[in-house]
């Protein structure tokens, strides 16, 4: 499981006086323990076993990763301030934890993957025979656009599809691309 992983990595760390890396991994798994908090007090008002609970309100390994993509989008939010500001170092100290965090990441998925996952999905929303496929016909012919081909609605399904694989910026830069054409 992922949170061994890191829980290994931060003694690892620890032990050979990597300070960058164990710091960056203790606040992700500071940020787990809270997420894990979360989940059990939601849960503590359904379960009543505090064993059960326990285990229940573990994170999986999907969830680990939600984890671990909020927290590289906060250190790339932090390296464009950084930049903006005039502060180059410390957003290289940020690119360096980035760095640390995507090795926990599953590989990601080339822009050539993503466009033909959106394309898909886009396809998979429109063709004929689903709910849409009456509406979208009127709609367009009324020169509204559909509800379902908007880019909010495209972007769930694909991020639901690709989790944990692609960035969320880069599919909503391809998907608003692709419905643009």
């Amino acid at each position: 499981m992922l949170k061994e992983k890191l829980q290994t990595d931060v003694k690892e760390a620890l032990k050979s006086g990597n300070a960058v890396k164990r710091m960056v991994l203790g606040l992700v798994l500071s940020s787990i323990k809270s997420r894990e908090l979360d989940k059990r007090s939601k849960l503590s008002k359904t379960e009543s076993d505090p064993a059960k609970l326990e285990e229940t309100s573990k994170l999986n390994d999907e969830e680990i990763i939600e984890v671990l993509s909020s927290e590289i989008k906060k250190r790339k939010d932090s390296i464009e301030l950084y930049e903006k500001g005039g502060r180059p170092e410390l957003a290289e100290k940020e690119q360096s934890e980035i760095n640390i965090l995507v090795s926990y990441m599953p590989e990601q998925m080339s822009e050539e993957a993503i466009k033909k996952v959106v394309r898909e999905t886009i396809k998979d929303m429109g063709k004929p025979g689903s709910e849409s496929s009456e509406s979208l016909r009127e709609k367009s012919a009324k020169g509204g656009q559909s509800e379902l081909l908007l880019p909010g609605k495209v972007i769930g399904a694909v991020m639901a599809k690709i989790k944990g694989k692609a960035d969320g910026t880069l599919v909503s830069k391809i998907v608003k691309e692709e419905l643009s054409k």
